[in-house]
């Protein structure tokens, strides 16, 4: 299962997400989104568990918690919807 973590720290690391979940199962991925201007923590990342209990189990924990002090906002990803692509410059 693939959780969205939102409201997180700027200074949240990988590695403190991997950490914190790890508490309640197998964290298989991290993802923490960056922007891609300034390389800065968008403040919500993505942690995928392999076993949907242990990962209920990590957003029944985590969702609403204070860490780093921030309230976390934790729940079951969604399909990422198809946006329409932007195109620069002129079209000829």
């Amino acid at each position: 299962m693939k959780l969205y973590v939102g409201n997180l720290s700027f200074d949240t690391t990988e590695n403190d997400l991997q950490d914190l979940f790890e508490q309640h199962g197998a964290v298989s991925d991290v993802y923490l989104a960056n922007d891609r201007t300034t390389g800065r923590s968008r403040g919500f990342g993505f942690v995928t568990m392999n076993d949907d209990a242990q990962a209920n189990a990590a957003m029944n924990a985590f969702n609403g918690k204070e860490v780093h002090g921030r309230t976390l906002t934790v729940n079951e990803a969604r399909a990422r919807e198809e946006r329409p692509r932007q195109f620069s410059g002129s079209r000829r």
